[in-house]
């Protein structure tokens, strides 16, 4: 990706809803899937938002219902966030300063890296590399605002 748009506050970009394209790719087996749906950034009580995805997840030919929920606090320095699970375990930083983030993850014996871009008010994606004994895949996810 070329030029990144620079977000000054993460969480006030965010806010709202934004539709959701994933393809997942398993590299060592070379199943594909992919997953359709929305993600609504809502007021969280305390500050933050609350993240709430929820559609369609389609493997090996079977689709299913599928959600996720995390949390996006107000980070340590100005305009960032910092991402926690729904329990409240961390996740990790956000830094949409630049229009780019990088970030890592471990956990358990497998690695998550991430990269954030945004391109313009409007699309951002997330790329997340997951390796470790037991997993070797890419998770490419274009949001895109829907409200």
């Amino acid at each position: 990706m070329g030029e990144f748009w620079p977000v000054r506050d993460v969480l006030a970009h965010l806010a709202g809803s934004w539709r959701v394209e994933r393809s997942v790719r398993d590299l060592a087996g070379g199943d594909a899937g992919e997953f359709t749906g929305v993600t609504v950034f809502g007021p969280l009580a305390g500050g933050g938002l609350l993240h709430h995805e929820s559609g369609t997840f389609r493997w090996r030919g079977v689709a299913r219902p599928a959600e996720r929920t995390l949390r996006f606090l107000p980070g340590a320095a100005p305009g960032t966030a910092d991402v926690r699970f729904a329990d409240g375990r961390p996740f990790h930083g956000l830094d949409l300063t630049s229009g780019r983030h990088v970030v890592g993850h471990p956990c358990a014996a497998d690695l998550y890296e991430g990269e954030f871009t945004v391109r313009d008010a409007g699309h951002w994606r997330s790329v997340w590399r997951v390796g470790g004994p037991a997993k070797d895949l890419v998770l490419v996810t274009e949001y895109t605002r829907g409200d």
